[in-house]
């Protein structure tokens, strides 16, 4: 194994993206101030050393296959990259832990990659890759363990009839609201569901998570997905998760990590008031169908004729076809269950559940078994990549390897290390507001 430069990013100074909804890489190139203005820095920035100098932040459109890795600074601050950028178009279907900006993926497309080349994410998760690499007219495979997370991916990169899906979507809203907004109380649900036939629902997770309201709003509009015959079902399935992940009996703050139903009133950390728990879920649908039909529409105006493929499977054990290179953010170790975090759809959706097959669940612990269990399985998928890999293919890495593992893993695979680049994720979901770094593993197959 060769082992390259270290390549350390440069900090930046800010630089302004244009506003949700302008595509930045028909701008100029932004203007670069000189943090002067009082508020430049949040918080957590001013902690954090990397943005007090004054070499500016990467654009990503600006990254060519030239680009000196030594040059790229990947710590942007929230004002050179808001969230509104972060989470542009289909990005923010439904919220995910655990995924990259696709900025950062934006970056190593361009730097790796050339048009109708094939990359490879064999951990799709929320199908950040696939999207961006469609964007560039990249080809693109996924695979994931997660139903859900295949489910989410297909329903970002499928290609729409955007008069249809809008259709579809108006049509469901509008019967959900016939059928349980009625204008007055006369009409009760229960005649509802003798009147479609919705059968009784027997399942404690969502009896115990949702107030009976929601519960009955939420198992009516899947019964509409279901029976109504729409043709992009994937996507009225995904807006109802995401009004299932709003409407669940939790507190307004703690959407990510929910340990037990709320039903009381509460004082709440978000709002800074005293709160009670939701009860319907009519709300949250209505609001996630429009939002998602505008963020189908704008990636509709990017999206290329370039291919995309989602696969469930596992990539262990997964012969995957001829590709170019890999671009993913892998499992981390002791973290996250994957599956724990979407269990509203998996009970919802009826979806297959195959937490066992997990890489590194945080089930499992982070003690040294799992770490080399980890290792292992996290190779055995690499070897699958570079087998598939075109020669001089190139594998770019993104993870937090706080317990420096993937040295080692880069050596099981038999891949070049080429580089490793350091950013600062200056915003993370949720309530974490401990500083948080990630590296980037510029691999090469020799």
């Amino acid at each position: 194994m060769t082992v390259g430069v270290v390549a350390r990013p440069l900090s930046p100074p800010p630089l302004v993206l244009p506003p949700f909804g302008v595509n930045y890489r028909q701008m100029a190139k932004p203007t670069i101030d000189l943090f002067e203005s009082k508020g430049a820095f949040t918080n957590e920035e001013r902690r954090v050393s990397v943005y007090s100098d004054t070499e500016p932040p990467t654009i990503p459109n600006e990254v060519t296959q030239d680009t000196p890795l030594e040059r790229l600074n990947l710590n942007w601050r929230e004002k050179d990259l808001p969230e509104k950028e972060r989470t542009k178009h289909v990005h923010r279907l439904h919220p995910y832990l655990g995924k990259f900006i696709p900025q950062l993926v934006e970056i190593f497309l361009r730097r790796y990659f050339r048009t109708g080349q094939t990359v490879l994410d064999p951990f799709c998760g929320s199908g950040t890759t696939l999207v961006q690499a469609n964007e560039l007219g990249i080809n693109a495979i996924g695979y994931d363990i997660s139903a859900f997370n295949v489910l989410l991916t297909r329903a970002k990169v499928q290609k729409y009839d955007v008069s249809e899906v809008r259709q579809e979507v108006l049509d469901a809203l509008h019967k959900l609201r016939q059928l349980t907004q009625p204008k007055t109380q006369m009409r009760l649900w229960e005649e509802c569901v003798s009147e479609l036939n919705i059968p009784a629902i027997d399942n404690e997770y969502l009896k115990t998570w949702y107030a009976p309201r929601a519960l009955e709003e939420l198992l009516t509009y899947r019964y509409l997905i279901e029976k109504e015959g729409y043709l992009y079902q994937d996507l009225l399935k995904i807006i109802l998760s995401r009004s299932a992940r709003s409407a669940r009996l939790t507190t307004h703050y703690d959407l990510d990590f929910p340990k037990s139903p709320r039903t009381e009133p509460y004082w709440c950390y978000k709002h800074s008031r005293m709160c009670s728990p939701t009860t319907e879920a009519f709300k949250f649908i209505n609001r996630y169908s429009l939002d998602t039909l505008r963020r189908v529409e704008e990636f509709d105006a990017l999206r290329t004729e370039a291919q995309v493929e989602t696969h469930h499977g596992d990539s262990r054990r997964t012969e995957f076809p001829p590709i170019d290179g890999v671009i993913t953010s892998p499992p981390y170790v002791g973290l996250i269950d994957y599956h724990d975090q979407h269990a509203y759809a998996y009970h919802l959706l009826g979806l297959e559940d195959r937490r066992d097959a997990e890489i590194g669940p945080a089930a499992n612990g982070s003690g040294s078994k799992a770490k080399r269990q980890y290792q292992m399985d996290i190779a055995t998928v690499f070897r699958n990549c570079v087998k598939a890999m075109t020669r001089d293919g190139w594998l770019i890495v993104v993870i937090h390897d706080s317990a420096n593992l993937y040295p080692e893993i880069a050596s099981m695979c038999g891949v070049e290390v080429v580089a490793v680049l350091d950013r600062h994720v200056n915003r993370r979901t949720g309530r974490r507001s401990s500083e948080f770094y990630e590296s980037i593993f510029v691999w090469r197959k020799p």
